[in-house]
């Protein structure tokens, strides 16, 4: 049998066109840099959809960012739309502007090559699908994380000389006060809250139930600043500007990568500008309450790591948007009662978000029924549930992954069919114990 062979005509492949991005950042909000980043914006848009081998698949721009953080918002999606195969090649400026961490700028680098995917830094002239592009990479990562670091210290430098000649370092933005001609001055009405929330605050008063006291005395919080909160009013408490006086390095900035600030513990000198402008309180009453702040967190129990709960996240209001989250009514410690409810309702108050809270025990119950079997089943929850929303009370619906929904109704047992002998014998030693004090 004699073989027969044909030679075949190379065909040429078509070559679609490469799906190309661009990356760019300021690491600063002032009106320079946010031009600078427009002017960025517009040149790789113009750049890339003039090039007719390439498709325009976007400019990813992270304003105000410092590039030693990962955890730039753009940035993020950026690398999410590359892992999605979106993108097939990054522009970006130079090293700096894409990370000064040489760690996360290898790291994500690497990434996008296993994925088929370049970037290409125009200021080096690096691509690093090229031979010897990592190569270069590392060498030139490491000198803009040396530049970072140093122009870090030289920052340090300054502010820490400026301490020591009584300059702190920028104007916070503080409740009670307004900023001018260098000094703070008294804003009278703003005053006299503070002296309200500190007298409330050694009178007994929480911080939560201040913060609920003011919004429902309609009290405005600081332009500027966000609606009154319970980590609003611990910093009101513990700020001691209050009594005229500043104190400076207060605490650091520790590392110039993470830019994480920790409290100075004695590891820098500290420095007091005494009589820096007009107290709102006196001293006196400044110390009575930390010394109230240290009493009462003495007291208060240590709360054991909670265990991750498979309705996180998926419970949510129906009436505000929020998440529900666990929490405890504690009868008697041994006897407590898991219930969940809204975290607006839990932070701000009935007056924010009325959604009632809903037992635990309950909402498993509801949950088997939606489900449709006899016993709760968390991983079937999972499997099967979106979401559950809690349009208003009494009511749950349930959202399912394959688009289906079911409404559930509930209702609170009545207090007698609720509470376990345990529970009734913890709450009966608990009012004996308050007579007997207050007797």
């Amino acid at each position: 049998m004699n073989r027969k062979i044909t030679k075949l005509k190379p065909t040429k492949a078509i070559q679609s066109r490469l799906r190309v991005a661009a990356y760019a950042r300021v690491s600063c909000g002032t009106d320079d840099m946010l031009q600078s980043l427009a002017a960025q914006v517009s040149h790789y848009s113009e750049l890339i959809q003039n090039r007719t081998e390439w498709r325009y698949a976007g400019v990813y721009a992270d304003a105000a960012q410092t590039g030693t953080k990962d955890n730039r918002p753009e940035f993020q999606r950026l690398i999410k739309d590359c892992q999605e195969g979106r993108i097939d090649l990054v522009l970006t400026k130079s090293i700096s502007r894409f990370a000064r961490n040489t760690v996360t700028l290898l790291e994500t680098v690497r990434e996008f090559k296993d994925l088929g995917i370049g970037v290409y830094f125009e200021e080096q002239n690096i691509d690093t699908l090229s031979g010897d592009g990592e190569l270069m990479l590392t060498i030139l990562a490491s000198y803009a994380q040396e530049e970072s670091r140093s122009v870090s210290e030289n920052i340090k430098w300054r502010i820490r000389n400026g301490f020591k000649e009584g300059k702190p370092n920028g104007v916070p933005l503080i409740y009670g006060y307004e900023h001018k001609d260098g000094r703070y001055w008294v804003v009278p009405g703003e005053a006299e809250v503070v002296r309200m929330i500190f007298a409330d605050y050694l009178s007994g008063m929480g911080r939560n139930a201040i913060m609920k006291k003011l919004v429902s005395m309609g009290v405005p919080p600081k332009m500027g600043l966000p609606r009154w909160s319970d980590g609003i009013i611990r910093s009101i408490l513990e700020n001691e500007k209050y009594t005229g006086d500043i104190w400076l390095q207060k605490g650091f900035v520790a590392d110039h990568l993470t830019k994480q600030w920790k409290p100075n513990q004695g590891e820098l000198p500290k420095y007091v500008i005494e009589s820096a402008h007009e107290p709102i309180i006196d001293h006196a009453t400044y110390q009575a309450a930390q010394v109230e702040a240290a009493r009462r967190s003495a007291l208060a129990p240590k709360p054991k790591p909670a265990k991750p709960s498979e309705l996180s996240g998926l419970v949510k209001c129906g009436l505000c948007g929020a998440n529900f989250i666990q929490k405890t009514n504690a009868i008697g410690t041994k006897y407590a009662k898991r219930l969940w409810a809204c975290s607006t309702y839990t932070s701000r108050g009935a007056t924010e978000c009325p959604a009632k809270r809903i037992p635990e025990d309950i909402l498993r119950e509801k949950c088997a029924e939606a489900l449709g079997t006899h016993i709760y089943d968390p991983r079937a929850l999972l499997e099967q549930v979106a979401a559950i929303i809690v349009p208003t009370d009494g009511i749950l619906q349930y959202q399912f992954k394959d688009g289906t929904e079911k409404l559930v109704a509930w209702q609170n047992r009545s207090r007698r069919e609720s509470w376990t002998p345990q529970m009734r014998q913890a709450a009966a030693d608990k009012t004996r114990a308050r007579s007997k004090k207050n007797g």
